[in-house]
Order: C-alpha cells, then sequence, then structure tokens
C-alpha cells in the first residue's frame, strides 16, 4: 500500500506540473468546455472579508496570498462560476474571499443575462459535504445515551432488516461500510422528500451488494436517508430540528441546516453543470453513484424542492464562512465562543480511522474514513500531503471543508461549478497544498 500511494503522489504532483490544456471559445458554436465567462476585472467579482494579520498566527502575507493566487486561477478556467473560502488559523480567519457570480454567468446563461454577484454571504448547497453534519447530530444523540454507534439500524427502523440488512449497524453507516451504497429512486424523488413512509419502504426493500463492515463503497444518497430516520425515530422530531436546536442555534449560525427557508431559495447560489462531456467508462460510475445523469443531478440540486427539503446525505446550505466555524468548533474539540456541542472524546471517536488506507468501491479511489468523516493522509490525501490527522468532507464535486489539529486550520472551500474533469482540476488540488505549506504544523503543547 505504501508503494501505490507513494505513486499516485508522485503522479499527482507531476501532472500538477504539466501545463493546463488551453480550449479556445469558437464562436457561433456552443463551448464544449461548458464554461462560465471570466471577466477581464477580476476585482469587480470579488468580495473580501475582515482578515486578520496572519503574522499574528505564524503565517505569512505572501503564503496566504499564493493560496487565493491559487484560487483565482481555478477560476480563470471558467469551470467554477463562483468560488468561497475562508481560512482560519488558530481561530483568526487569514482569508475570506469569494469570486465570480452567484448566478446569471453559467454555461448556459447568455452573455447579457443579468448577473448575480456572489459574495462571502452567499449560501450555496454544500451536496455530499452535508453527510459531515449529519455524522455531528448522530454523534451528538449517541453522547447523550439516545443510541449507539453499535446499534443495528433494524433495532430502531425494525422493518429494515428485511433482505439480509439485520447486521447493518449506525456505524456502518457512517464508515460507508453498510453494503447498500445504492440508493432506491424513492430517496431522491423531489415530490416525496418528506413522505417519510416511503422512503422507510425504499430503503427496507433494499438489498445489500456485501456483508456489512466487509467492503468500503462510498454511500452516496441511502446512508444519510436511513440516518436521518433513525434521528426523528429516536429524538421525536426531524433531524432538521434537532440540528438547529442542538447546534446551530446555540452556535448563532444563519445557515448550515438541510435546506432553507422558502423565502430564502432566491438567495442560494445556483449549481452549475461545468466542464467537457463525460465519457463512458467513467459516465457509468458516476450514473450509478448519483443514481440518475450528471445533468439530472444538477438540475435536483436547483430546484426548491429540494432547497427546502431535508436531504441528510446531500443538500445542507451555507457559506464558507459557517462551513470552517463548524470545523472550527470540531477542532476545538467540540466547543466553539464558549459554547460546547460534543464533548472532546465524542469527536475523538468520530474522526478515529476505521481502516489503513484502502479502495473505496464505488469511487474507485483510495480513501480513509472515519464515522462520518473523511480523513487525510501522509501522502495521498484530498487535503494535500502530509495531512494524516486531518479529517473533514468532499462535496460533489469540488467542495471541500476540514479540520487540520497539526496546523491549527478549518476550512471551507465552496465552489459552485459541477465538472468531473477539467484542465484545472490539478489546479484545484493545488489550493490544499498551498494552504498545508502557508500554515506550518505547531506542536501539540504549544497550542
Amino acid at each position: 500500500m505504501t508503494t501505490i500511494t507513494r505513486g499516485r503522489s508522485s503522479l499527482m504532483h507531476l501532472m500538477s506540473s504539466i501545463p493546463k490544456l488551453s480550449v479556445p471559445r469558437l464562436p457561433l458554436v456552443p463551448d464544449i468546455m461548458r464554461r462560465a465567462r471570466i471577466p477581464a476585472d477580476l476585482e469587480s467579482v470579488t468580495t473580501r472579508g475582515a482578515e486578520a494579520d496572519p503574522t499574528h498566527v505564524g503565517m505569512t502575507a505572501d503564503a496566504v496570498e499564493r493560496v487565493w493566487d491559487a484560487v483565482v486561477d481555478v477560476y480563470r478556467g471558467g469551470a467554477h462560476p463562483a468560488i468561497q473560502l475562508c481560512i482560519r488559523r488558530e481561530g483568526q480567519v487569514v482569508l475570506q474571499r469569494s469570486i465570480g457570480h452567484a448566478a446569471g454567468n453559467g454555461p448556459d446563461d447568455k452573455a447579457d443575462a443579468p448577473k448575480t454577484l456572489a459574495t462571502i454571504d452567499t449560501p450555496f448547497c454544500l451536496c455530499s459535504a452535508s453527510k459531515a453534519v449529519t455524522a455531528i447530530v448522530v454523534h451528538l444523540l449517541a453522547e447523550r445515551g439516545q443510541l449507539s454507534l453499535d446499534d443495528k439500524v433494524a433495532d430502531h427502523i425494525p422493518e429494515f432488516g428485511r433482505n439480509g440488512k439485520a447486521g447493518i449497524t449506525i456505524g456502518h453507516l457512517l464508515s460507508h461500510r453498510a453494503g447498500i451504497p445504492r440508493h432506491p429512486a424513492a430517496t431522491m424523488d423531489l415530490d416525496r422528500l418528506d413522505d417519510r413512509d416511503a422512503l422507510v419502504h425504499a430503503f427496507s426493500e433494499a438489498k445489500p451488494d456485501s456483508a456489512p463492515g466487509t467492503r468500503l463503497a462510498y454511500h452516496a444518497v441511502m446512508g444519510g436517508a436511513i440516518l436521518g430516520e433513525i434521528v426523528h425515530r429516536v429524538a421525536g422530531r426531524s433531524i432538521r430540528d434537532v440540528l438547529s436546536a442542538e447546534v446551530l442555534d446555540p452556535l448563532g449560525f444563519r445557515w448550515t441546516n438541510y435546506g432553507v427557508d422558502p423565502l430564502d431559495v432566491p438567495t442560494v447560489g445556483r449549481s452549475y453543470r461545468t466542464g467537457p462531456p463525460t465519457p463512458p467508462p467513467l459516465s457509468t460510475v458516476l450514473n450509478r453513484i448519483l443514481g440518475t445523469s450528471l445533468e439530472e443531478t444538477v438540475r435536483k440540486i436547483n430546484d426548491p424542492r429540494f432547497l427546502t427539503g431535508v436531504v441528510p446525505s446531500g443538500n445542507v446550505v451555507t457559506n464558507a464562512d459557517e462551513f470552517s466555524l463548524l470545523f472550527e468548533m470540531l477542532r476545538r474539540g467540540g466547543e466553539l465562543g464558549g459554547v460546547r456541542v460534543l464533548r472532546p472524546e465524542t469527536v475523538a471517536n468520530a474522526v478515529r480511522s476505521e481502516s489503513p488506507l484502502e479502495v473505496d468501491y464505488s469511487l474507485g479511489v483510495p480513501l480513509r474514513y472515519g464515522k462520518g468523516f473523511m480523513l487525510g493522509e501522509k501522502q495521498f490525501s484530498l487535503f494535500g500531503p502530509d495531512t494524516e490527522n486531518v479529517f473533514g468532507h468532499l462535496g460533489f464535486s469540488n467542495i471541500l471543508g476540514w479540520a487540520d489539529p497539526d496546523r491549527a486550520l478549518s476550512v471551507g472551500l465552496i465552489t459552485s461549478g459541477k465538472p468531473v474533469y477539467y484542465p484545472e482540476v490539478f489546479g484545484f488540488l493545488g489550493i490544499m497544498r498551498h494552504i498545508g505549506a502557508a500554515a506550518p504544523k505547531i506542536e501539540r503543547n504549544s497550542r
């Protein structure tokens, strides 16, 4: 495994040094790369929040600007109509910026379409990064003794035990080892998102692909749907209400819940299908993971029914600031601003590795999971190199939130484009490398 990870890491560094392919926009024909139009004056589409002097937390202004330069370079490619980034170091905001448009500048929008600027306050859908939020709620209820991660799902939802699923535990769901990665269409039926009976029937009838605990295979939708129902049954209220009352309201958050109030839908930044067409077999793999086509998935993300519903696997709406703050709370052992959400030992259990780095059968890449969180690695990692103690979560397709205890970092990175691959993809991965390089590790006993 060491040889594999070193090989992959070297390959990523090599690929990142290859000059980007430049595909010009041709007149009178659709843009094959499906890009946003990038204005000549980038400052006109850039907003900044209050940023602390990075030298006060062991960083340099030049290093922070290199991080933002990497973001701007990715934005110039056009695959992301908007990008938000918020970085906290030792709790201090050292970078809080947004670039691009929240609406009106997607590949299918006309050049003269009205455009809405994306600011640092604009909320976006986190897609699968929502799973980290759901994990927080589940761990909170486990801490309070309302459930145990070792509980069988069927202990709370008896009908779920059908078709060979009696042995699946809550812990299996959190660590993507339940053996049921494929989700029934009913779990994403926008007309029935609030129909609990239909959802329970759908996932109860599902048949496992593998025995629980034996295979790592990312559960894109199914796990969250089941966890949401368990929370409802043990807490007597929806997971949205539990999250609001027990986490968001005490912390003073404006966003970061499942969906938004109908009146807030127009304020949510749009998601856009960007990037070149996805060829097989990659398109086939994506359709299996998503349960539908990429285009249909993006259409659903923008649908008001999705944006006002409760989808524990994928519809938390927030901005990079609150996304970063959520991970700052976890980095601090479950406390933020004098408000304790979780005990330190609960957080430690949530981010403890369930296994060494291994190939995820759904995604086809090597990953390491805790109970509800993706984990970093020494070599090959979403979060950059030398990040073995990092925990966070990826959202479709280039959304990432994480905490790095070794560097005292908490980061929220949100993009609005949904490309599968594009010339700047290694530049996107380079953002995480720049962030790690900008923040030297801190001795634990000095924090």
